[in-house]
Order: C-alpha cells, then structure tokens, then sequence
C-alpha cells in the first residue's frame, strides 16, 4: 500500500517556503539591476539603433534566462516580414521587458510620455527608439501621434499594449484607438500577440517575483479593411481585441465597466497607448 507523505497545512508551508520567495527576490532584483547596467553602456556605447535594439534583446534574454522565467514564443511565423502593428494584452511590468527579448530588434515600443521623465529609463528607452506619446496634453498628443504616424509611414513597425494600463485581476480592459488609426493609415497589418505568465512572475499587487515559466503567442495578422481610416480603424481594433480574448483565457473586463464592482488598476510604467 502506498502511502503518501504528509501535506503541511497552509499556514506552515508560507512559512518554509518564505525564506526562499525571499532570497530569489533579492537574486532577481540584483541579477536586473546588474543587467540593466549592462544594458545601459551597451546603449551609451553602441553606434546604431539596429546595434542598440540587438543588444537589449540578447540582455533581456539573458536576464529571463538567469532569473528562471524561461520564455516560448509561439508561432512567430506569422510576423510578416515587412512593416507592422503589433498590440498585446498588459499584464505585468514585465511585458515591455518579454517583447523586447521576444521580437526582432526592427520593432519599437510606443511608450507613454511620462516615461520620457523617469532617470534613466526615459533616457534608456530613447536610446534604443522608443516612441513617447502625450496622453493628457490633447495639443501635444495630437503632435505626438502625427511623429509616430510619419515613423509608421517610413516603414517603422510599432509595438503597442493598447490597454494602456493592468489591472491586479486577470482580464481584458478595453483598447484605446491610437495604434488601430495609425496602422490604418499607414496601410500595414496589425498583429494580435498575448503574453501569459508575467502577471504570476511579476504581480501588479507588489508581490516577491517569481521563478514562472512566460510564453508570448503571435496570432495571425489583421489587414486593414478598405475604406477610410475612420471607418476601417474601429473594425481593426474589434477584430484584434476579439482575437486576443478567444486566446488569452482571462474575462473581458469591459463586462464590468460600468457594474458596481470597481476595477483596480495599476498605472503601468511601461505602458505604450495615448488615451486617443
């Protein structure tokens, strides 16, 4: 007859498995801030955005690596292989670091203006050609959008989490319009991609990070409808949102915008998308 070992209740298993949630934390916060130091002279040093982008690539690689969140991605062949939109659901603080690693270096964040201000990242993420978009200046937005729209144009392919913010409960939030009006504009596909585990690896409610596996799926690409970009930009962003749900298994939280509950979101410092 077998027999089973014995379970430790709850309360006594938090207890043995707390020293070491907090000597990985203490690893993983010193095994980022020393590749992000790396990653800071190799985007000082480095001439050329291609040679910056390749070499924030291969960092964050080696930091997920290093950190135990090993990362898949998923049918990368649906990435065309000439200009495009990519939009992804935004789950941690981590999801800028994964898209860095997980995409070619041709492909630059759009990235919420305040981030421009924070010391060191702001500057960092200007180095390897990240866009900054004004969300609450209208005036100002308005110019940021038309410089990242002339990029677009230029064949620049972008990056977007048109959510523009997490929330601490899996789910959805609805997409604002910024990315779905510049792809339609420029004439280029928007790419649905999901990324699931970084809310476990990184939790939006403070907790200790941890050792998770990360997987990035690239869904196939959406191209623009015919028809104005006023007209074919709504369609995209329904098409790609659709997309995205019927692949991440988390709910769509648009079902509860306007019930009694209240949404609990986190201000993501790595949120591309303009409110517009």
């Amino acid at each position: 007859m077998r027999h089973e070992p014995p379970q430790l209740p709850p309360s006594r298993r938090t207890l043995v498995l707390l020293p070491l949630r907090l000597a990985y934390g203490l690893y993983a916060t010193g095994l980022f801030l020393l590749v992000g130091l790396t990653a800071a002279l190799a985007v000082l040093l480095l001439p050329g955005l291609q040679r910056r982008r390749r070499a924030a690539r291969t960092l964050a690689r080696a930091f997920l690596w290093g950190a135990g969140m090993k990362l898949t991605v998923r049918a990368s062949e649906h990435l065309p292989q000439g200009q495009c939109v990519i939009v992804a659901n935004h789950a941690s603080y981590l999801d800028g670091l994964v898209f860095t690693a997980a995409l070619p270096p041709r492909f630059g964040f759009v990235i919420k203006r305040e981030m421009a201000a924070v010391p060191l990242a702001g500057w960092f993420l200007h180095r390897i050609g990240s866009e900054f978009v004004e969300r609450f200046d209208r005036k100002r937005g308005a110019a940021d959008a038309l410089r990242v729209l002339r990029n677009a144009t230029n064949g620049h392919s972008l990056v977007f989490f048109p959510e523009g913010t997490f929330t601490c409960e899996p789910g959805l939030l609805k997409f604002h319009a910024g990315a779905f009006t510049m792809a339609a504009r420029a004439g280029c596909p928007i790419v649905p991609a999901v990324v699931r585990g970084t809310r476990a690896a990184l939790s939006p409610r403070g907790n200790l990070p941890r050792p998770v596996r990360i997987e990035v799926a690239i869904l196939p690409p959406i191209p623009p409808p015919p028809g104005t970009p006023a007209h074919s930009a709504p369609l995209l962003r329904e098409r790609a949102r659709e997309a995205i749900l019927a692949v991440l298994g988390e709910p769509d939280l648009t079902c509860f915008a306007d019930s009694a509950r209240p949404l609990h979101t986190e201000r993501a410092r790595s949120a591309p998308e303009s409110s517009s």
